[in-house]
C-alpha cells in the first residue's frame, strides 16, 4: 500500500490548519496538488490578471518543490477560470512554467467564483509524478 503524506509548504500552514485541506498529497511517487489561486504569502489577493495568474503558478511551483518535485514532473493540470476570455493570457503564462516535453494534459473549466472570495480569476490544480 502506498504511504500518503500531506505536503504543506512554509507559508501555507494556515491552509492546512484553518481551512483544513492539504496544499498537496503525496501518494507513492504521485503528487496531487490542490487548486492554487493568486494569493500571496499573506493570504491576500494579488491584483491584476497577469500578476494573479503568475502568482497561481508560483504557488503551484512552491507546493511541488515542497514535495520534492518540479514543474517538469507535472503530467496534468486543470485550470478554472471566471472568464474564459482569459485563456490566451493563461496560455502565455502557462508556457513560461510548463516547458518540458511531452507537455502535460490540460483541461480548462469555466467557474462562477474561485477561492470563496470575489476577485480571484484563476485556480490551477495539478498532478505530478516523480521519477521511479
Amino acid at each position: 500500500m502506498n504511504e500518503r503524506k500531506a505536503i504543506v509548504p512554509e507559508g501555507m500552514e494556515a491552509v492546512y490548519e484553518k481551512i483544513r485541506y492539504a496544499p498537496a498529497l503525496k501518494a507513492g511517487n504521485t503528487i496531487y496538488v490542490s487548486g492554487q489561486i493568486g494569493r500571496d504569502a499573506d493570504m491576500q489577493l494579488v491584483e491584476g490578471r497577469e500578476a494573479q495568474t503568475v502568482q497561481a503558478f508560483e504557488n503551484l511551483k512552491l507546493v511541488l518543490s515542497a514535495a520534492g518535485a518540479s514543474m517538469n514532473d507535472v503530467v496534468e493540470i486543470t485550470s478554472f477560470h471566471t472568464d474564459m476570455r482569459d485563456l490566451p493570457l493563461f496560455m502565455q503564462v502557462r508556457d513560461r512554467y510548463l516547458t518540458a516535453h511531452p507537455l502535460p494534459a490540460w483541461t480548462a473549466v469555466g467557474a462562477h467564483m474561485l477561492g470563496g472570495t470575489p476577485g480571484y480569476i484563476v485556480e490551477i490544480k495539478a498532478v505530478a509524478v516523480l521519477p521511479e
